[in-house]
Protein backbone atom coordinates (compact mmCIF):
# COMPACT_ATOMS: atom_id res chain seq x y z
CA UNK A 1 0.00 0.00 0.00
CA UNK A 2 2.55 2.52 0.54
CA UNK A 3 4.26 1.81 -2.45
CA UNK A 4 0.93 2.22 -4.62
CA UNK A 5 0.73 5.52 -2.15
CA UNK A 6 3.96 6.85 -3.37
CA UNK A 7 3.82 6.35 -6.83
CA UNK A 8 0.39 7.46 -7.41
CA UNK A 9 1.32 10.90 -5.44
CA UNK A 10 4.28 11.41 -7.11
CA UNK A 11 2.30 10.66 -10.40
CA UNK A 12 0.14 13.01 -9.60
CA UNK A 13 2.70 16.00 -8.65
CA UNK A 14 4.43 15.39 -11.66
CA UNK A 15 1.93 15.41 -13.79
CA UNK A 16 0.34 18.48 -12.03
CA UNK A 17 4.18 20.53 -12.18
CA UNK A 18 4.73 19.99 -15.92
CA UNK A 19 0.94 20.99 -16.60
CA UNK A 20 2.19 24.08 -15.66
CA UNK A 21 5.22 24.54 -15.94
CA UNK A 22 5.92 23.72 -19.27
CA UNK A 23 4.78 26.72 -21.64
CA UNK A 24 6.87 29.21 -23.17
CA UNK A 25 5.03 31.81 -21.65
CA UNK A 26 6.46 31.19 -18.61
CA UNK A 27 9.61 31.17 -20.15
CA UNK A 28 9.23 34.85 -20.97
CA UNK A 29 7.71 35.67 -17.56
CA UNK A 30 11.20 34.77 -16.60
CA UNK A 31 12.95 36.59 -19.43
CA UNK A 32 11.10 39.88 -18.29
CA UNK A 33 11.83 39.01 -14.61
CA UNK A 34 15.71 38.52 -14.91
CA UNK A 35 15.50 41.78 -17.62
CA UNK A 36 13.97 43.97 -15.21
CA UNK A 37 16.23 42.20 -12.30
CA UNK A 38 19.80 43.95 -14.51
CA UNK A 39 17.76 47.09 -14.88
CA UNK A 40 17.08 46.63 -18.53
CA UNK A 41 13.98 46.60 -20.23
CA UNK A 42 11.20 43.92 -19.46
CA UNK A 43 11.35 42.74 -23.06
CA UNK A 44 15.51 43.17 -23.67
CA UNK A 45 15.65 39.00 -24.10
CA UNK A 46 12.72 38.50 -25.76
CA UNK A 47 13.83 40.56 -28.32
CA UNK A 48 16.89 39.57 -28.61
CA UNK A 49 15.49 35.97 -29.29
CA UNK A 50 12.78 36.86 -31.70
CA UNK A 51 15.38 39.29 -33.67
CA UNK A 52 17.65 36.47 -33.76
CA UNK A 53 14.77 33.62 -35.30
CA UNK A 54 14.92 31.48 -31.81
CA UNK A 55 12.21 32.13 -29.38
CA UNK A 56 9.82 29.58 -30.75
CA UNK A 57 13.01 27.07 -30.43
CA UNK A 58 13.93 28.44 -26.95
CA UNK A 59 9.98 27.39 -25.77
CA UNK A 60 10.58 24.25 -27.09
CA UNK A 61 13.98 23.80 -25.01
CA UNK A 62 12.26 25.19 -21.85
CA UNK A 63 9.16 22.48 -22.95
CA UNK A 64 11.75 20.02 -22.76
CA UNK A 65 13.16 20.68 -19.64
CA UNK A 66 10.17 20.78 -17.84
CA UNK A 67 9.67 16.96 -19.11
CA UNK A 68 12.79 15.98 -17.85
CA UNK A 69 12.44 17.77 -14.54
CA UNK A 70 8.73 15.98 -13.92
CA UNK A 71 9.39 12.25 -15.91
CA UNK A 72 12.84 12.09 -15.15
CA UNK A 73 14.03 13.51 -12.23
CA UNK A 74 11.61 13.39 -9.67
CA UNK A 75 11.21 9.67 -9.98
CA UNK A 76 14.38 8.89 -10.14
CA UNK A 77 14.41 9.93 -6.84
CA UNK A 78 11.67 8.47 -5.19
CA UNK A 79 13.11 5.42 -6.91
CA UNK A 80 16.31 5.86 -5.41
CA UNK A 81 15.72 7.61 -1.93
CA UNK A 82 12.18 5.99 -1.44
CA UNK A 83 11.77 2.54 -3.28
CA UNK A 84 15.48 1.90 -2.52
CA UNK A 85 15.75 0.23 -6.02
CA UNK A 86 18.42 0.51 -8.84
CA UNK A 87 17.08 2.86 -11.45
CA UNK A 88 18.44 0.79 -14.12
CA UNK A 89 15.56 -1.78 -12.78
CA UNK A 90 12.96 0.44 -14.25
CA UNK A 91 13.35 -0.08 -17.55
CA UNK A 92 16.33 1.39 -18.91
CA UNK A 93 18.44 -1.87 -19.66
CA UNK A 94 17.77 -3.18 -23.35
CA UNK A 95 16.42 -6.41 -21.75
CA UNK A 96 13.77 -9.20 -23.73
CA UNK A 97 13.55 -6.36 -26.72
CA UNK A 98 14.46 -8.29 -29.20
CA UNK A 99 12.89 -11.08 -28.56
CA UNK A 100 9.52 -9.10 -28.66
CA UNK A 101 10.40 -7.37 -32.26
CA UNK A 102 7.09 -8.70 -34.02
CA UNK A 103 4.91 -7.08 -31.50
CA UNK A 104 6.45 -3.54 -31.97
CA UNK A 105 6.38 -3.92 -35.76
CA UNK A 106 2.45 -5.03 -35.61
CA UNK A 107 2.11 -1.89 -33.48
CA UNK A 108 4.27 0.26 -35.56
CA UNK A 109 3.06 -0.89 -38.89
CA UNK A 110 -0.35 -0.04 -38.65
CA UNK A 111 0.30 3.30 -37.21
CA UNK A 112 2.39 4.36 -40.12
CA UNK A 113 -0.49 3.37 -42.69
CA UNK A 114 -2.88 5.59 -40.49
CA UNK A 115 -0.23 8.59 -40.75
CA UNK A 116 -0.63 8.53 -43.95
CA UNK A 117 -3.80 8.55 -44.52
CA UNK A 118 -4.14 11.44 -41.82
CA UNK A 119 -1.79 13.66 -43.36
CA UNK A 120 -4.00 13.74 -46.34
CA UNK A 121 -6.03 15.73 -44.05
CA UNK A 122 -5.47 19.71 -43.66
CA UNK A 123 -6.13 18.98 -39.68
CA UNK A 124 -3.40 17.04 -39.73
CA UNK A 125 -0.51 19.62 -42.11
CA UNK A 126 -1.87 22.26 -40.09
CA UNK A 127 -0.70 20.65 -36.98
CA UNK A 128 2.12 19.62 -37.31
CA UNK A 129 5.78 19.62 -36.87
CA UNK A 130 4.59 22.02 -33.84
CA UNK A 131 7.54 23.45 -34.64
CA UNK A 132 6.61 26.08 -36.83
CA UNK A 133 10.12 26.61 -38.46
CA UNK A 134 11.11 23.34 -38.78
CA UNK A 135 11.66 23.20 -42.23
CA UNK A 136 13.10 26.12 -42.38
CA UNK A 137 16.67 24.24 -41.98
CA UNK A 138 18.10 20.91 -41.42
CA UNK A 139 19.48 22.60 -38.20
CA UNK A 140 16.34 23.76 -37.15
CA UNK A 141 14.67 20.85 -37.83
CA UNK A 142 17.74 17.80 -36.54
CA UNK A 143 17.42 20.49 -33.60
CA UNK A 144 13.63 20.12 -33.20
CA UNK A 145 13.59 16.20 -33.35
CA UNK A 146 16.20 15.86 -30.67
CA UNK A 147 14.07 17.44 -28.29
CA UNK A 148 11.10 16.15 -29.64
CA UNK A 149 12.86 12.45 -29.02
CA UNK A 150 14.24 13.34 -25.83
CA UNK A 151 10.74 13.87 -24.93
CA UNK A 152 9.74 10.60 -26.04
CA UNK A 153 12.41 8.86 -23.90
CA UNK A 154 11.65 11.02 -20.89
CA UNK A 155 7.73 9.70 -21.09
CA UNK A 156 8.47 5.86 -21.92
CA UNK A 157 10.07 6.03 -18.57
CA UNK A 158 7.59 7.89 -16.91
CA UNK A 159 4.88 5.55 -17.57
CA UNK A 160 6.03 2.47 -19.00
CA UNK A 161 8.87 2.34 -16.99
CA UNK A 162 8.61 4.26 -13.04
CA UNK A 163 5.03 3.50 -13.02
CA UNK A 164 4.92 -0.42 -14.14
CA UNK A 165 7.65 -1.08 -12.56
CA UNK A 166 6.59 0.70 -9.28
CA UNK A 167 3.47 -0.37 -9.63
CA UNK A 168 3.88 -3.79 -10.50
CA UNK A 169 5.01 -5.62 -7.15
CA UNK A 170 2.38 -4.10 -5.57
CA UNK A 171 -1.01 -4.83 -8.10
CA UNK A 172 0.56 -7.07 -10.80
CA UNK A 173 -0.19 -6.63 -14.55
CA UNK A 174 -2.96 -4.28 -13.12
CA UNK A 175 -0.71 -1.38 -13.24
CA UNK A 176 -1.27 -1.42 -17.05
CA UNK A 177 -4.41 -0.02 -16.59
CA UNK A 178 -3.69 2.86 -14.14
CA UNK A 179 -0.79 3.95 -16.16
CA UNK A 180 -3.36 3.73 -19.36
CA UNK A 181 -5.30 6.28 -18.05
CA UNK A 182 -3.15 9.21 -17.09
CA UNK A 183 -1.36 8.53 -20.60
CA UNK A 184 -4.51 9.19 -22.46
CA UNK A 185 -5.24 12.47 -20.32
CA UNK A 186 -2.24 13.96 -21.58
CA UNK A 187 -3.43 13.45 -25.17
CA UNK A 188 -6.47 15.28 -24.60
CA UNK A 189 -5.05 18.58 -26.13
CA UNK A 190 -3.87 16.53 -29.23
CA UNK A 191 -6.68 15.50 -32.48
CA UNK A 192 -8.86 13.44 -31.07
CA UNK A 193 -8.10 10.39 -33.46
CA UNK A 194 -4.62 10.37 -31.27
CA UNK A 195 -6.30 10.90 -28.20
CA UNK A 196 -8.36 8.23 -28.90
CA UNK A 197 -5.63 5.93 -30.26
CA UNK A 198 -3.67 6.62 -27.38
CA UNK A 199 -5.84 4.50 -25.18
CA UNK A 200 -4.94 1.20 -27.01
CA UNK A 201 -1.38 2.60 -27.68
CA UNK A 202 -0.88 2.70 -24.15
CA UNK A 203 -2.16 -0.50 -23.21
CA UNK A 204 -0.17 -2.69 -26.06
CA UNK A 205 3.04 -0.31 -25.12
CA UNK A 206 2.62 -1.45 -21.76
CA UNK A 207 1.64 -4.93 -22.26
CA UNK A 208 4.78 -5.23 -23.85
CA UNK A 209 6.96 -3.03 -21.97
CA UNK A 210 5.90 -5.42 -19.11
CA UNK A 211 7.16 -8.73 -21.31
CA UNK A 212 10.21 -7.04 -22.31
CA UNK A 213 10.89 -5.54 -19.09
CA UNK A 214 12.38 -2.13 -21.55
CA UNK A 215 11.15 1.13 -22.48
CA UNK A 216 13.19 1.13 -25.96
CA UNK A 217 11.43 -0.37 -27.68
CA UNK A 218 8.34 1.86 -27.15
CA UNK A 219 10.97 4.74 -27.40
CA UNK A 220 11.72 3.40 -30.83
CA UNK A 221 8.11 3.38 -31.70
CA UNK A 222 7.45 6.55 -30.15
CA UNK A 223 10.63 7.55 -32.83
CA UNK A 224 9.35 6.04 -35.81
CA UNK A 225 5.79 7.79 -35.24
CA UNK A 226 6.62 10.78 -34.39
CA UNK A 227 9.28 11.69 -36.81
CA UNK A 228 7.45 10.20 -40.31
CA UNK A 229 4.17 12.40 -38.85
CA UNK A 230 6.58 15.54 -38.90
CA UNK A 231 8.08 14.61 -42.30
CA UNK A 232 4.76 13.61 -43.88
CA UNK A 233 3.36 16.87 -43.06
CA UNK A 234 6.52 18.84 -44.19
CA UNK A 235 6.41 16.61 -47.13
CA UNK A 236 2.63 17.82 -47.46
CA UNK A 237 3.33 21.48 -47.44
CA UNK A 238 6.31 21.27 -49.28
CA UNK A 239 8.82 22.82 -46.31
CA UNK A 240 11.49 19.44 -46.49
CA UNK A 241 14.39 21.77 -45.64
CA UNK A 242 16.74 22.99 -48.17
CA UNK A 243 19.55 24.31 -46.63
CA UNK A 244 22.04 23.45 -43.25
CA UNK A 245 22.11 26.94 -41.64
CA UNK A 246 18.18 29.31 -41.50
CA UNK A 247 20.19 32.30 -41.58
Amino acid sequence: MRRVLLTLACVSVCLLLLHYAKYSSNLHDLLRLLAQWQGKPSNDYLLQLETAGWLELAGYLWWTFWHLVAFILIPFALVHFALREPIRDHGWRWNQVSQHWRGYLLLLSPILLFVYLVSLGEDFVNHYPFYRHAGRSWFDLITWELLYLSQFIFLEFFFRGFMLNALRPAIGANAIWVMCVPYMMIHLPKLWLEATGAILFGLFLGILAMQSRSIWGGVLVHAGVAVSMDLAALARKGQIPTQWWPF
